[in-house]
């Protein structure tokens, strides 16, 4: 008799296929960086267009004239307006305090809607027991074309030698402006986290990749053959079924920073990209595509992976027609 069991088959990386819980995707893991910075940014996916470069890789293409496809992604200042402290923890990293930093933008301050704490100075008098200190700032969507108002606030890892050198870092930016090229350098290497297309219910073959049945097969075409087997007498989440398809939270590895730009007119089409209209602050261009559809949060982090040291890319030539991509 045959055995009521046996080793599992194909990959489950991208289970649970289900919706996430939100478009402004938390980040759980930070590389640890030696520098005081900021180890993530974010900003907003306009579009997609093509460049020319001197390829400066190890292809067979090497100093030669490449054709490059990259995402555009708006990246408006970011506003840190406190910091949070944690203390070591047998299973995490446990919070200890907030503090009571606001932006100079009075209007954003009370879209913030933050709470009257006198942290700041609790953080300080406790270094000697913090073990990590993360910024908190808030992308602002106001300030470009999408049509959102409220600020996305969010947590951020903080490079540094010690807590201390962290929590001085942070306290010299309370309620300032960030941009993007005080975080990333071009030619530097980031990692993507973005809640990706949603498509909403789709049958098994779309989803999951399913061959049709035959035309005799029980009269359906576009649906499994089995469930599963008698044993265990129950169906396995890795079954393909019918479900969810899209709007999941993504994280892309080692994507190329080619451009960083405060010059938008050097990249905006006539009209503005499709979906999205003008580009108005500063811009990345990224190497390849970005998950999610035009306007959706995306948020950058300092690779985690060993990647080269940031080479900055020779540009050509920036396609400026406008695309559906």
């Amino acid at each position: 008799m045959a055995r009521g069991n046996r080793p599992s088959h194909g990959s489950l990386q991208i289970r649970p296929r289900k919706r996430a819980k939100s478009q402004m995707p938390r980040i759980n893991s930070w590389p640890k960086v030696e520098e005081s910075t900021l180890l993530g940014f974010a900003g907003f996916k306009a579009g997609m267009t093509h460049i020319t470069m001197i390829d400066d890789g190890h292809s067979a293409t090497k100093n030669q004239e490449i054709l490059v496809p990259v995402t555009v992604v708006e990246v408006p200042p970011m506003i840190m307006f406190g910091l949070r402290a944690y203390s070591e923890d047998p299973r995490s990293l446990a919070p200890q305090v907030f503090s009571d930093a606001f932006s100079t933008d009075e209007k954003i301050s009370k879209l913030l809607f933050l709470p009257k704490t006198d942290g700041l100075s609790a953080i300080e008098k406790s270094l000697d027991k913090v073990t990590e200190i993360r910024a908190l700032v808030a992308a602002v969507p106001s300030k470009t074309h999408i049509g959102a108002k409220r600020p996305v606030k969010m947590e951020v890892a903080v490079g540094g030698k010690s807590a201390k050198d962290k929590f001085e870092y942070c306290k010299a930016l309370l309620g300032k402006e960030i941009k993007a090229a005080d975080v990333f350098k071009e030619g530097e290497y980031v990692d993507l986290v973005s809640v990706t297309t949603g498509k909403g219910w789709q049958g098994p073959v779309k989803r999951i990749g399913v061959e049709l049945q035959r035309h005799k097969a029980t009269g359906k075409v576009r649906h499994v053959g089995t469930l599963g087997p008698w044993h265990p007498a129950r169906v396995m989440y890795t079954a393909p079924q019918a479900g969810q398809m899209g709007y999941h939270k993504r994280t892309e590895i080692a994507k190329r920073i080619i451009k960083i730009s405060d010059k938008p007119e050097e990249i905006n089409p006539d009209g503005g990209f499709i979906n999205f209209g003008l580009v108005r602050n500063d811009y990345l261009l990224i190497k390849g595509s970005v998950g999610g559809p035009k306007k959706r949060l995306i948020r950058m982090r300092k690779s985690w992976r060993t990647v080269p040291a940031p080479k900055k890319p020779e540009i050509k030539y920036v396609s400026k027609t406008s695309k559906q991509g």
